[in-house]
């Protein structure tokens, strides 16, 4: 009888643990979905965007506030269309901010850092940054420097 107990108290902590290890994954990995009815979305065409993924993170002077929704490419003008779902609306951007696409190191992840203007009028839900900057692809800079090095 007490060999069954402590059998089950095992399996129970078993399943807990495993429990606990599932909720810090989700955690960790940021797959958890944000309040939508108090979010808002916006966009930004850009001319490449290197690397940049869906569930990039969406950052203002460090503090993310939202994360890429979809990336597309715009058929017209060959553009990368990037759509972002801020998660409050109580984080109003100015209509003439800037988004720019950032590398967190050397060799990390992209992510979309967004530089507030000093406009009153605010982006609206399905607004559009009208100034963007590209992301720097490495190869290109580096091909940049050979090149320049055999001119001289």
């Amino acid at each position: 009888m007490t060999q069954r107990v402590i059998e089950i108290f095992v399996g129970l902590f078993i399943v807990l643990a495993l429990v606990a290890l599932l909720v810090l994954a989700v955690r960790v990995s940021g797959f958890t979905r944000y309040d939508v009815t108090n979010s808002y979305v916006i966009t930004a065409a850009f001319d490449n965007v290197g690397g940049l993924k869906v569930n990039a993170p969406v950052q203002i002077a460090g503090v993310k506030i939202g994360q890429v929704d979809s990336i597309t490419l715009d058929q017209q003008t060959f553009r990368a269309d990037v759509k972002m779902n801020i998660y409050s609306k109580n984080t109003m951007l100015p209509s003439d901010s800037s988004a720019s696409i950032f590398t967190s190191g050397i060799l990390g992840a992209q992510y979309v850092n967004i530089t507030p203007g000093f406009a009153t009028a605010n982006l609206a839900d399905q607004g559009q940054i009208q100034s963007t900057h590209s992301a720097l692809i490495l190869e290109n800079l580096i091909g940049q420097l050979v090149f320049n090095m055999n001119k001289k």
